[in-house]
């Protein structure tokens, strides 16, 4: 009867180690979860951020090219034609 009772005992603290370990589990994965939507929030940030600057970055490269500057003179033509035939189109849309 004895050893009975040791072996349960035994079973409830193996029981209650893995209770502990397991709330320590979902704990821990509560906190990876917050911090992975942080981190994806940031991420979508940075993205964006990313996006404006490059854009302002095409602006001034092609704001020099038009001002004189020999590098990228093509790009800036061609810049330039596409505008054109954007407004070609809308004309042709407002004209309908």
């Amino acid at each position: 009867m004895g050893e009975l009772v040791k072996v349960v005992d035994s079973l409830e603290n193996k029981i209650s180690k893995l209770l502990h370990k397991i709330e320590l589990l979902q704990q821990s994965n509560t906190k990876l979860v917050n911090e992975l939507d942080h981190l994806k929030k940031d991420k979508v940030e940075v993205s964006n951020s990313i996006s404006v600057w490059e854009e302002r970055y095409n602006s001034l490269k092609l704001a020099n090219t038009m001002l004189g500057s020999s590098t990228d003179k093509t790009e800036a033509k061609l810049k330039i034609n596409t505008l054109i035939r954007e407004l070609d189109h809308c004309i042709a849309q407002l004209a309908e």
